[in-house]
């Protein structure tokens, strides 16, 4: 089974394919419930795995093993994997591309960004020279095999966005994505400059870009949408609101019986999925995207 080729077929498919970022692998598992594309969002993780912001803290082996477990319970999803700025090193680039595919897979996300690295919709973030990105990417592009290929681009400037744009789409690369984009008319100009090439739209809460819904997003030729942290900052709430209450309560739990709260049974129903769910893969979801 070729990962990168299913997830290849999806994104041309017509509509926006939406990818929900996971942080571990319960979130994941909630995630599977609802979606059959999942993002391995850089920011979830460096916040879930190191209690750290998403600032370049992430090792590579870390990154491999987590996916590695993703695949081993959900066969069936589309895994595309933000592997940051490929660790630095064109060479190291290529090593974990190489190692992904081979456990699974379907694509990854590869910035221009240099280091201190920021999360995309942070601010003070700094790019490489574009032609020294261009030579990691191609790098990457000689080793993947079938594996989808995001080029990304974290640029500010609005001459050097559409530049960066245009020539990400000039590569081989099998999706473009610019990062921190701020408006419906900039999502446009981009769509304009990129021509053909598939356009990917990185929808976070609280981040730089407007909320827009995969109907929207379609109308705008966006292929596909990643949800970086729907998870993490539910999750992120409802901890704290759980905690709260308990202390309110003086300790004393909710009752879980009533199918209120989460209990037992709920949280062991859905990871005990995780062991079997490799015998059957799951159905195609009618809901999954937006079709014109």
């Amino acid at each position: 089974m070729s990962y990168g080729n299913t997830l290849r077929e999806a994104i041309a498919k017509p509509g926006t394919t939406p990818l929900i970022g996971v942080y571990d692998m319960y979130s994941a598992s909630v995630a599977a419930q609802h979606y059959d594309g999942m993002f391995v969002s850089g920011f979830g993780f460096a916040a879930s795995y190191y209690g750290l912001p998403d600032i370049g803290f992430i090792a590579w082996p870390d990154m491999m093993a987590f996916v590695q477990r993703l695949r081993g319970a959900f066969p069936g999803h589309h895994l595309l994997v933000d592997i940051d700025d490929g660790y630095v090193d064109p060479e190291v680039a290529c090593y974990v591309v190489e190692g992904l595919e081979r456990i699974g897979a379907s694509g990854v996300i590869l910035e221009d960004q240099k280091r201190p690295r920021r999360c995309g919709h942070a601010d003070g973030k700094l790019v490489l020279p574009l032609a020294e990105y261009l030579e990691k990417l191609e790098m990457v592009l000689a080793t993947r095999r079938d594996l989808v290929v995001v080029a990304r681009t974290d640029a500010t400037e609005e001459d050097d966005i559409l530049r960066r744009a245009e020539a990400l789409a000039a590569t081989d690369a099998d999706v473009v994505l610019v990062d921190g984009v701020r408006s419906v008319e900039w999502i446009e100009r981009i769509r304009k400059v990129v021509g053909g090439k598939p356009l990917l739209f990185n929808q976070i809460a609280g981040g730089k870009s407007p909320r827009l819904s995969l109907g929207e997003l379609t109308d705008l030729g966006v292929d596909v949408a990643i949800y970086s942290t729907p998870c993490l900052f539910a999750a992120h709430k409802a901890m704290d609101t759980a905690l709260a209450e308990l202390r309110r309560a003086d300790g004393r739990l909710p009752a879980a019986e009533d199918g209120g709260e989460i209990g037992v049974a709920e949280s062991t129903r859905l990871v005990a999925k995780n062991i079997t769910r490799h015998r059957t893969l799951p159905a195609a979801r009618e809901n999954t995207s937006v079709h014109v």
